[in-house]
Order: structure tokens, then C-alpha cells, then sequence
């Protein structure tokens, strides 16, 4: 399991930083994210470590749920790769971010890819929604090799795209 807490361990993001100097600044309040990417990062690392209020306080009001219940989750979030984004800007209102979020439930890995909305409302980006392209089991046996497509639906080869 990934731990993001200690200021030595690198954030699980993706970014690259420690987590004190990226999504720890996001998550004590220290500062907000300037960009729709930079959203989708610090809450991918929310999720991670199961911050329901950095979570619920990030999403816009009209779609937000009333709870967040991680009692029964078993999923261990360990990866996330951008696949690409679509405005999102410090100087925009409005941005796309599509990601790949990799993780281990019941001791096998998986995938998650989606396409994320979000808003930026009073100078602050907000998560809105987003839709799941595709999502299962990682694994290149039941792809039936690393030349297969892979199953998260890119078009590319397994060994190229999540298996990578």
C-alpha cells in the first residue's frame, strides 16, 4: 500500500513531488489548485487516503452526494495517469481531464478510466462529474497476451497502454 503522509514519500498523484509540496498543500487548506489537472490529482490522492471532507468539499454543490461512506471500500488506490486534458486552465471556467486510475482490490490490480468534468466557481475549480469508459481487472492473461487490446478500451495494445 502507498503511503502519502511522511514529507519524504512522493505523492501518489504522479506528479513527481513530495506530498507535503503537492496534493498536502491542497488537502490542509495551505492552498487550491490552480488548475482542472491539478484538481483531478489532489483528489485521486484524497481518495487514496480516504479524506471524505477534502472530497465532498471539492465537488460542485448541485452534484454532490450527501456522503461519502469508505467503510466498506477495499480498494488501494495506486496509480494515476493523465491521458489528457481539454481546457482547465488557471485562466478557464470550464476543463476535461481523462485518466487512467489504477488500484488493488481483494489482492488483484485494476483499472479505471474516466472522463472528468469540473467548473471553476469563485476563482476555484470544483469537480462536476465525470463518465467511466471503461473499468475492470488488470491483468494480461485475461487479455489474452501483451499484444491484445487492452481492455480499458484505448484502441492500444495491452503492453502499451495499462500494462505499461
Amino acid at each position: 500500500m502507498t503511503t502519502i503522509t511522511e514529507d519524504t514519500d512522493t505523492c501518489i498523484c504522479g506528479s513527481g513531488l513530495n506530498y507535503p509540496d503537492c496534493c498536502g498543500r491542497f488537502h490542509s487548506g495551505a492552498a487550491q489548485p490552480a488548475t482542472a489537472e491539478a484538481l483531478m490529482r489532489s483528489r485521486f490522492s484524497a481518495y487514496a487516503k480516504r479524506d471524505v471532507d477534502y472530497l465532498l468539499a471539492t465537488w460542485d454543490t448541485p452534484k454532490r452526494p450527501a456522503s461519502i461512506d469508505f467503510s466498506k471500500e477495499t480498494a488501494v488506490w495506486q496509480k494515476l495517469s493523465i491521458v489528457s486534458t481539454k481546457k482547465g486552465g488557471a485562466q478557464d471556467s470550464k476543463g476535461i481531464v481523462e485518466f487512467k486510475a489504477y488500484y488493488l482490490q481483494d489482492g488483484e490490480d485494476h483499472f479505471m478510466h474516466e472522463i472528468s468534468r469540473f467548473v471553476k466557481t469563485n476563482a476555484r475549480w470544483l469537480y462536476l462529474d465525470g463518465v467511466i469508459k471503461a473499468a475492470g481487472k488488470l491483468n494480461a492473461n485475461n487479455n489474452s497476451g501483451k499484444n491484445a487490446p487492452c481492455a480499458c478500451g484505448s484502441g492500444k495494445k495491452f503492453k502499451r497502454c495499462c500494462g505499461s
